[in-house]
């Protein structure tokens, strides 16, 4: 009989039924966040880290839910992907739409998007690779941090 040695499983937390934007610092905190992403194609990347939530507000007058998700998923579902997720990577225009979002809700100070070329090509439908610039909102954390950018999936 042959004597396999199982692997260890890693604790791993679905993000797929949260509501709004959310960002996932690569931290080796031991515990792996995964999202459904890449709109229809419905892809479950994952990554050990630190889940925050960004941004994500409700208007009790309005009954509206207000986040950077909304204008977010509209891109991903408009007229240049049409849900289907961007899984050959995100370009130059999407980055700056995304920027520009992300401005709107002053958080393009913290976070920036990760223009290295395979940054780019592993970015799609919720799940943008980033940069995490102003550390003064977190403590005791190496300077260079990364991260995903995620929110629901259109499909």
């Amino acid at each position: 009989m042959e004597n396999v040695t199982e692997q260890p499983m890693r604790p791993k937390i679905e993000l797929w039924d949260t509501v709004g934007l959310g960002l996932i610092i690569e931290y080796p905190s031991g515990i792996f966040f995964s999202n459904q992403t890449g709109g229809t194609s419905c892809q479950h990347p994952s990554i050990e880290g630190i889940y925050v939530p960004l941004h994500n507000d409700y208007s009790e007058t309005d009954k509206q839910f207000i986040s950077p998700e909304n204008d977010l998923m509209k891109h991903f579902v408009g007229q240049k992907y049409m849900g289907s997720g961007a899984t050959k990577g995100i370009d130059e225009e999407d980055t700056t739409i995304i920027t520009e979002i992300l401005s709107i809700y002053s958080l393009n100070e913290f976070i920036s998007i990760d223009t290295n070329k395979s940054k780019m090509e592993k970015s799609h439908e919720a799940w943008i690779h980033v940069k995490i610039n102003n550390l003064y909102l977190l403590e005791g954390f190496p300077k260079e941090l990364k991260g995903i950018l995620t929110w629901s999936n259109s499909d």
